[in-house]
């Protein structure tokens, strides 16, 4: 595996050798001082260029950068006039690193670079990069929530449990498993973010998915949380949807607390409540209450 100078040292040559190359600058997480580092970390970078045509159009050029597993072209389907601003190769390597490669016309990325502060620049030929601050991730920072938006994300997780209720007792995995892992749990995660938010005077990311929140949850929370996933067994998401609800509930009363929110509390219990009855209802029965 190719070591990360070495990398370095490749991704720059190519870019100091070819003309219409004329900046190079890397973002992600690479350049984020809170990630610590990995062998899985990409290398995004951001290619400054006269024009992105030749480049497209060239299928042997990216060949330089080693030999590929396999690569994706995100941008392969967007309109030409994009294409003109934009385009990405995302490579694995055999040797194990991946680069998430774009190029930039000069413009585009003027726009793009003052707005992602987790941007490091590598490489300008002829000074066209705007003054930086360096590199943070506070762009990604949880943001304090408005009582609405509190109010709103407590809503949609109660209201929405009554279809993992009735997916479960229907026996629809699919349906369940889509309901509570893509309606139920990004509440729960934006409720423990406000939770973080408050322990930390929110200054810090929890990263996609919330993959970072075991920094600030205590172990308690934190081994909760990974009890809230389970597999295609009924009885076992009967089990973490109801570990999901409670430290929902929990977290959002803290919420409320500290921000002096509104909660509608009787709103969560009637909820919960009606979660319980709709487990308890025998498979032949013939009305809900």
């Amino acid at each position: 595996m190719r070591t990360e100078k070495e990398m370095f040292q490749l991704i720059l040559q190519i870019a100091k050798e070819d003309d219409r190359i004329r900046a190079v600058y890397m973002n992600g997480s690479r350049t984020n001082p809170n990630v610590e580092k990995d062998i899985f970390q990409d290398y995004d970078i951001v290619y400054v260029v006269k024009e992105t045509k030749t480049f497209i159009e060239n299928k042997e050029w990216i060949n330089q950068f080693g030999k590929r597993l396999y690569m994706q072209y995100p941008e392969d389907t967007d309109p030409e006039e994009h294409k003109e601003k934009c385009y990405g190769w995302l490579i694995q390597f055999e040797d194990g690193n991946r680069l998430d490669l774009h190029i930039h016309a000069e413009d585009y990325a003027k726009g793009d670079i003052v707005k992602d502060k987790l941007c490091t620049i590598l490489l300008d030929k002829d000074n066209i990069l705007p003054e930086i601050p360096v590199s943070s991730d506070e762009t990604h920072w949880v943001t304090k929530p408005t009582e609405d938006a509190f109010l709103y994300t407590c809503n949609e997780f109660w209201w929405c449990l009554n279809n993992v209720g009735k997916g479960l007792w229907r026996e629809e995995i699919p349906y369940v498993q889509d309901m509570v892992n893509m309606v139920l749990r990004p509440q729960l995660v934006k409720m423990l973010s406000w939770k973080i938010g408050i322990t930390t005077n929110f200054s810090c990311s929890i990263g996609k998915s919330g993959k970072y929140m075991w920094k600030w949850l205590n172990e308690k929370e934190w081994k909760q949380f990974l009890r809230t996933y389970a597999g295609g067994n009924i009885e076992e998401i009967w089990d973490s949807t109801q570990q999901m609800c409670q430290l929902f509930h929990h977290t959002a009363l803290f919420v409320s607390e500290k921000l002096q929110f509104k909660y509608d509390k009787e709103e969560a219990r009637a909820s919960y409540s009606f979660f319980l009855h709709t487990k308890k209802l025998p498979k032949d029965a013939t009305e809900i209450m």
